[in-house]
């Protein structure tokens, strides 16, 4: 397009810049970034990505709680684990404390025998020392036991398995004599490893536990250590009847034991209040239980009285039967213990399994729901494309209907149209307005059929629309064979309407002597112009239909400058003439007074050419250019009549 044309294409793509499918067709063309291909739907690497970020989206919920049910499943197995330690640890305690329980009763049976120089017994040793031996045989582990050598411990060592303590517990059982053994010593030696036992048993509980297992634990080794020190009381009382009174270190053992069994017993039923309700009913049942208190008594206020071997009998008889029940709450106790153990164990399991459930019930569903969302992603991806082609589609198709709109109106007042849907008038001051039509058109139409008329001026008006593009002029319609175009509106120029009016004029002119008259031959061409300067009113005119109208004066100037023109020329008025002479460059001549209708005698003339030709008239192709000018639906009717 001419350098005169530039403000209107400025114009024009300033306004229509406005629109948002020349925003958008603007953005197609520039090469997308990397960036944008990877975030756009429609591109493969783009949906790719989408795809991608749809799965990890609903997998990062299933990540955390797998994440979470494998870790409640950790802690489940570590407090299973756990569980199982106290299982051990029970287990342990329970073989310790039967170990214990058969050595207090074992060293019960000595003392007696020795107290009474073997003329009495209550059990056979023998026997007792079996069910010791047996005791310590079904022991299930064995640990580090600190024992003394002989009866003085003197000396102390530690047996580290079960063959070496029984040896050292046989060897010590040879020892014993009613003669030759004194109770203390023999008293010293099994208080000794009883308490080695006892202090295994403490460090085997682990008072912080969470499982509470503990507690009863406690109970159960205190309430062993309660026995122990009862029945070496027990000891010491026996003594006090049969002998009468107890000296020194003594009476001092008798009373630490004596208050020490007291002491663990009641902290034990503080740990274990079931147990409180045992004890309760055993002192109510128990017909011993009085006397065992009068004799405790008696023994703490350690009056001088007169032996007796049957007191001292009996005394021992009411303490064994009060530590058997006091076993029988032991027992007991390791039922509490086992049963808590074995709830445990199988709440862990329980937990366990469900936690196992959950994660295998999370590892199925996981598959099941990605390829849900895959299908999803790959739907909604799908309806995107389709979405996406139908707006390229739909853009394309409205580039056409702009493109057409733009042919019909004026790009700006088109644009202007389209967003508020009104243009209200203007009044140009200085227009140039144009006219031309067809000499003896009336003749040829006659001559031809309506088709070849349309063909012949499809022809025509397609060669002047090729030629007024190089111009700033805008064509306002066509009417048969009338040919209307005006400069300097809707977009102003200033003052180069009338050189561009007049430019065009000779360009059209030169232009329309290469067409042939139809059915006469040799005959060219000929049409008759005119144009005139001076103001106008512009706007849009119906609804329908909006054509984009010119009115005033100028307008009727004009189109009788054409009618009272002649063939082959150009007719002008004085106030276009006036106008070409401030630019300057054309050539005029007069033509003198003319009698227009309705204008009465008007001085007008000649635009005979410009200096130096007219540059921006191009050379047409012609072969090419009127290859095929018929309209478009004249060829889709000669191709369906050859089909």
């Amino acid at each position: 397009m001419s350098r005169q044309n530039g403000s209107v294409i400025a114009e024009s793509s300033s306004v229509r810049s406005l629109s948002s499918d020349d925003v958008s067709t603007t953005k197609s063309i520039k090469k997308k970034s990397c960036w944008t291909r990877a975030t756009d739907p429609t591109h493969r690497r783009g949906r790719r990505i989408q795809l991608m970020q749809m799965l990890i989206l609903p997998f990062i919920p299933i990540l955390a709680l797998i994440v979470q049910t494998a870790n409640t499943l950790h802690d489940i197995l570590i407090y299973r684990q756990e569980v199982s330690d106290i299982e051990t640890q029970v287990t342990i305690a329970t073989d310790l404390g039967k170990v214990v329980t058969r050595l207090q009763l074992e060293r019960s049976e000595v003392a007696f025998f020795i107290y009474t120089n073997g003329s009495r017994l209550r059990f056979n040793l023998t026997q007792r020392y079996v069910t010791t031996d047996e005791t310590l045989k079904n022991m299930t582990t064995w640990p580090l036991v600190s024992i003394p050598r002989d009866e003085t411990k003197t000396e102390i060592y530690d047996v580290v398995n079960r063959e070496a303590f029984q040896a050292r517990l046989d060897e010590f059982r040879q020892r014993i004599s009613p003669e030759e053994s004194k109770i203390s010593e023999v008293m010293s030696w099994y208080t000794s490893v009883n308490g080695a036992m006892l202090d295994i048993l403490t460090n085997q509980i682990k008072e912080t536990d969470n499982s509470g297992v503990w507690r009863y634990l406690i109970a159960f080794k205190n309430l062993l250590r309660s026995i122990e020190s009862m029945g070496i009381s027990s000891v010491y009382g026996i003594n006090y009847f049969g002998r009468g009174m107890l000296v020194g270190d003594s009476y001092v053992n008798y009373v630490r034991h004596e208050a020490l069994g007291r002491d663990l017993l009641n902290a034990s039923l503080t740990y274990v209040p079931s147990l409180k309700i045992l004890y309760d009913d055993l002192t109510k049942t128990m017909p011993e239980y009085g006397h065992i208190k009068a004799r405790r008594d008696e023994i703490l206020r350690n009056i001088n009285r007169k032996p007796s071997i049957e007191d001292a009998i009996a005394y021992f008889d009411s303490m064994s039967m009060y530590v058997g029940e006091l076993r029988k709450l032991q027992r007991e106790l390791r039922h509490m213990i086992r049963n808590y153990v074995n709830s445990n164990l199988q709440d862990a399991s329980n937990k366990q399994a469900a936690g196992i459930a959950i994660v295998a019930l999370v590892l199925v569903i996981s598959p099941i729901i990605i390829i849900l969302v895959r299908n999803a992603v790959a739907t909604i991806q799908m309806y995107a494309a389709n979405l996406a082609q139908k707006a390229r589609e739909l853009k394309r198709e409205k580039r056409k209907s702009d493109t057409l709109l733009f042919q019909m109106l004026p790009p700006s007042v088109a644009q202007q149209l389209k967003q508020t849907q009104q243009v209200p008038a203007e009044y140009y001051e200085n227009v140039t307005v144009y006219f031309s039509d067809i000499v003896g058109f009336t003749e040829i139409a006659a001559e031809n059929t309506p088709l070849e008329v349309v063909t012949f001026l499809n022809s025509i008006y397609k060669l002047f629309d090729a030629r007024i593009e190089c111009y700033d002029v805008y064509k306002v319609e066509t009417i048969g064979d009338s040919y209307m175009v005006a400069s300097g509106l809707p977009v102003k120029n200033g003052d180069k309407h009338v050189s561009e009016i007049a430019t065009m004029a000779l360009d059209l002119l030169a232009a329309s002597s290469v067409f042939q008259v139809p059915k006469r031959p040799g005959e060219r061409l000929q049409i008759r112009s005119g144009a005139h300067t001076g103001p106008v009113v512009a706007g849009i005119v119906g609804s329908k239909m909006p054509r984009y109208c010119l009115f005033g004066d100028t307008v009727n100037t004009a189109s009788r400058m054409e009618s009272t023109g002649e063939a082959l020329r150009i007719h002008i008025s004085l106030e276009m003439k006036k106008a070409l002479d401030v630019v300057g460059g054309f050539k005029i001549e007069h033509r003198g007074l003319v009698d227009v209708k309705g204008k009465g005698l008007m001085d007008t003339y000649w635009l005979e050419c410009k200096d130096g030709g007219i540059a921006r008239a191009a050379e047409l192709d012609l072969p090419t250019f009127f290859e095929d000018v018929r309209p478009v639906f004249m060829r889709r009717l000669r191709e369906e009549d050859a089909l």
